[in-house]
């Protein structure tokens, strides 16, 4: 896989739908709608946040785990190129980020 010449910067903002099931549907990027094709990818990371916080409240949740997708996206109803999308989520949070897009 290469980066494409559309990647985005770093952290750009994105919408996500998710299945009652809890996977990625589809992805609101670049007013436009793309539809999840194939079976994503799910896993989580560790944040450092000693290094990024300097303190953390008692009973605020889960401030460790940084929540990740790889999806193959297609623009909606549509035969434009497969790409695959890399999403993460940061801890305490809702927002999910595009971190890069990448040509099948």
């Amino acid at each position: 896989m290469t980066v494409t010449s559309e990647a985005p910067i770093r952290n750009t903002p994105v919408d996500v739908r998710f299945t009652k099931a809890g996977t990625p549907l589809a992805v609101r990027y670049d007013e436009r709608i793309w539809a999840v094709t194939e079976e994503p990818v799910h896993w989580f990371t560790r944040d450092s946040w000693w290094e990024t916080r300097r303190s953390v409240p008692v009973g605020v949740g889960n401030v460790v785990d940084i929540e990740h997708w790889r999806v193959q996206v297609r623009v909606g109803g549509s035969d434009s190129p497969l790409r695959t999308f890399e999403l993460r989520r940061e801890p305490l949070t809702e927002q999910w980020l595009l971190e890069y897009i990448t040509d099948i």
